[in-house]
């Protein structure tokens, strides 16, 4: 698409760079307006509102362990899954591929990563309040460690210059501004997060959103890095004081519109359909990881009157399902300090009573997951 063909309220130019010109966004703030209807007022409520219901989980992920850890790992398989990869959920739980994280394929050792960087990062930003580029390139190298061969050095902007394909086939690829330009557009995201701009900081998120994935500052893993500085800011915003949102699950399933959206706001300056899209990922994601947590609550409650009481072995190991879901009978020989016969007697209690089941369908390494619980981590859930 030619210079000329851009309207006036696009918020960048394309600049002639070999065979297809790159887009240049305008530095932040928005140079233009962002008009935003009466009904975008009202999404953007909702989203505060549930957030500040996902932050009041916190005392729930102190009882019951798993709810932290789930909801991360929900967020960092779906932020893989988004990348094109091929993983179940139950695969960041299953002791073999988190213990020997040497020998996992390539993909969970991805999700592996951004368990790992996402909580790096929420801790520095709780500690510091502050969200910088050397934050960002350190996770940057957290994101692609050992994944990602061909990629040009971790944690360094890249000196190339890369290409977006398109949503639909009739599209053209987008490409991303020329390598010279990255430097001094992030130095200028790096300010408006710290000082913010005209807007509210819930619609911040969606403008350094856009931002951040249209400057595509890295040769790789702009997208993951991109959905990690979401939870990033909410927790510099105060909005969350954990990574308990999992935001990469609405761009997965919405992956088109997502991308069409960002477009639009490139070459139409449509700003208001892409973060009324946005700001309703983060209430719909912030909604279910309430519901989800609710649930879990209850299946604990359930338990804490059967088994609470923690008299025998197979009560104890009822309620430690609630830190580890995904257990073998060496795992519960460790988390019970007891033999291995009476471990094993323990899970075959359990999934008699259906509150285990053996997942590998072998009679020797059998591992068991907790039924109840694992129901309620992958279920899909309407807001």
């Amino acid at each position: 698409m030619p210079d000329d063909q851009l309207p006036a309220s696009a918020p960048g130019t394309y600049v002639p760079y070999g065979q297809q010109p790159y887009y240049l966004p305008d530095e932040l703030p928005p140079e233009a307006e962002i008009e935003l209807e009466p009904e975008f007022q009202q999404t953007r409520q909702d989203t505060i509102y549930q957030l500040g219901q996902l932050n009041g989980i916190s005392t729930e992920t102190t009882v019951s362990p798993i709810v932290y850890t789930s909801l991360i790992r929900r967020e960092a398989v779906e932020s893989v899954l988004v990348e094109g990869a091929d993983i179940e959920f139950e695969d960041m739980f299953r002791p073999e591929d988190i213990g020997r994280t040497s020998t996992v394929t390539r993909d969970i050792k991805e999700a592996i990563n951004y368990e790992r960087a996402i909580r790096e990062g929420a801790d520095r930003v709780a500690e510091t309040g502050e969200i910088t580029l050397e934050l960002l390139k350190e996770l940057h190298k957290h994101l692609l460690n050992g994944v990602r061969d061909e990629a040009e050095k971790l944690g360094e902007f890249r000196t190339r210059p890369v290409h977006i394909p398109p949503p639909e086939p009739h599209r053209s690829r987008f490409i991303p501004p020329g390598p010279n330009k990255v430097r001094p557009l992030m130095q200028n995201l790096e300010r408006y997060i710290d000082r913010g701009g005209p807007y509210h900081d819930i619609v911040d998120l969606g403008i350094v959103h856009y931002q951040f994935e249209t400057i595509h500052p890295f040769g790789d893993g702009n997208g993951r890095l991109g959905r990690v500085l979401i939870t990033l800011q909410l927790i510099k915003q105060g909005y969350l004081s954990k990574p308990f949102l999992y935001p990469s699950a609405y761009f997965n399933e919405h992956k088109i519109e997502y991308v069409t959206k960002m477009r639009a706001v490139s070459e139409e300056g449509a700003w208001e359909p892409w973060l009324r899209f946005f700001l309703e990922g983060i209430r719909q994601q912030a909604a279910d990881a309430v519901t989800r947590t609710e649930r879990l609550r209850d299946v604990r409650r359930e338990y804490e009157q059967r088994y609470g009481d923690e008299k025998t072995a197979t009560d104890r190991l009822a309620m430690r399902l609630f830190q580890q879901p995904y257990v073998t009978t060496g795992d519960v020989e460790e988390l019970l300090d007891v033999s291995r016969q009476t471990a094993r007697n323990a899970l075959l209690e359990l999934e008699e009573s259906g509150v285990l089941e053996e997942t590998t369908g072998k009679q020797r390494y059998q591992e068991f997951r907790a039924v109840d619980i694992f129901e309620i981590l992958t279920d899909s859930f309407e807001h």
